[in-house]
């Protein structure tokens, strides 16, 4: 089959930058043992000298003159030391010294290259373990340049492609074995395509359910106003609050969609900033105690500070969906403590614990979904949207959830940043 220009060289050219790379270790390592060995050896000899020095004059001394000379009649390297008036104070032959200096030198560096190219091969697999998936990448280059697009191979993949329908479970097959990797990738697609298709459609069709009882409700109370509560202050006054009540909370969902449409079409971008987790937990506890009069609450403030960069605001956001169900979910008069501190990894944490209703194991599994609520809470007012927003905000943040409920005794929520 004919190739692609230069397709053939992937492969070639993932082994030469395996072999540089390789190569670069190599130097780089032998540079830095020549500068030890270098630098231990000259530090032996000034020792050395130093060591010879004392035991001539009995100490070291500034006014010595120190110098190498060499006897070309004796063939000798000298090392003198000659006072101030010009007297030789003392003269060693370092000839002997030089030459056991260059063996060990040798030595040493014999054995490090040794040990270099003992570990040639565990680098070697090293680097190529860390540029595997460049490898794998050229590999499938080069089977797929060598793939010969008629025509044919078009039409037939045109025709396939057109014969599915979104709604359908039917995958793509070819029977054609050059095409065998496309076949795989489009079909990767096509089940990621539907799922994406199925979780939107069952989004828009909660959505639907959850609007369409705030209307209904809001059309009953302005059907019965039409009818009797023009004459009638109990019902005027009745269809008000009602009207009001559904209508604060159709607007709430409203707000809640938009925000996960945003989010889930990229609109919505963290704004990270130092942010001080003592300080934000120290603003929603107050908040909290000032707008909840009918449970107590507790903040338990880390022992050091916690900074990390964080979106302040997405942030407490999150933290206040969960007082807001703690709340919610409590009895009046139980306490909700805040905290915030470490974890075991030294990673930051913030947390909302209460002693409410608590969740099933099952329920649990099932809390971050949009729209997901258990038949044990479906009595209280609520959208099922807020638990899925801070899983949203967290995500964001790198982080994760670690929930511990028992139905009956609580809940506590941490969030693992």
């Amino acid at each position: 089959m004919k190739n692609l220009p230069g397709s053939t060289d992937n492969r070639k050219n993932v082994t030469s930058i395996i072999r540089k790379l390789h190569f670069h270790q190599i130097w780089k390592s032998i540079g830095i043992y020549i500068g030890v060995d270098i630098l231990l050896l000259a530090a032996s000899s000034v020792f050395m000298l130093g060591g010879l020095e004392i035991g001539a004059l009995g100490a070291l001394s500034r006014d010595i003159q120190r110098t190498f000379l060499m006897d070309k009649t004796e063939k000798l390297l000298l090392y003198r030391l000659i006072d101030k008036d010009g007297t030789i104070l003392f003269e060693y032959a370092v000839n002997d010294f030089l030459r056991i200096i260059l063996i060990v030198g040798a030595v040493l560096f014999s054995l490090q290259f040794l040990g270099l190219w003992l570990g040639y091969f565990h680098e070697d697999r090293h680097i190529r373990r860390i540029l595997s998936p460049l490898d794998k990448l050229a590999m499938r280059a080069d089977e797929l340049s060598r793939i010969s697009f008629s025509e044919d191979k078009y039409q037939l993949l045109e025709e396939a492609i057109t014969q599915i329908e979104p709604s359908d479970a039917k995958t793509l097959s070819l029977g054609d074995s050059d095409l065998a990797g496309v076949e795989a990738a489009m079909n990767n697609l096509l089940l990621r395509m539907r799922d994406t298709y199925r979780q939107q459609a069952r989004f828009v069709n909660d959505a639907s359910h959850e609007l369409r009882t705030p209307i209904a409700v809001i059309q009953g109370y302005v059907n019965m106003l039409d009818r009797w509560g023009k004459e009638d202050q109990n019902i005027l006054e009745e269809s008000i609050t009602a009207i009001r009540h559904e209508s604060d909370h159709m607007n709430h969902l409203v707000e809640q969609l938009l925000f996960l449409a945003r989010g889930d079409s990229g609109k919505t971008t963290l704004k990270l900033e130092n942010t001080d987790l003592n300080e934000m937990m120290q603003e929603v506890y107050e908040e909290s105690f000032m707008i909840d009069e009918n449970h107590p609450y507790r903040f338990a403030r880390a022992d050091q500070p916690l900074y990390m960069s964080a979106d302040p605001g997405l942030l407490k956001q999150a933290v206040r969906i969960l007082v807001d169900n703690a709340a919610k979910y409590t009895h009046p008069g139980d306490e909700i403590v805040l905290s915030c501190g470490l974890g075991e990894d030294a990673s930051p944490y913030i947390q909302v614990q209460d002693t409410g209703i608590g969740m099933a194991e099952a329920d649990v599994q099932h809390m971050f979904e949009r729209f997901y609520r258990s038949d044990d809470v479906r009595s209280y007012d609520g959208t099922g949207l807020g638990l899925s927003i801070a899983k949203w905000i967290v995500d964001k943040h790198k982080g994760h959830f670690e929930i511990l409920s028992r139905a009956g005794l609580g809940t506590r929520i941490r969030i693992c940043l």
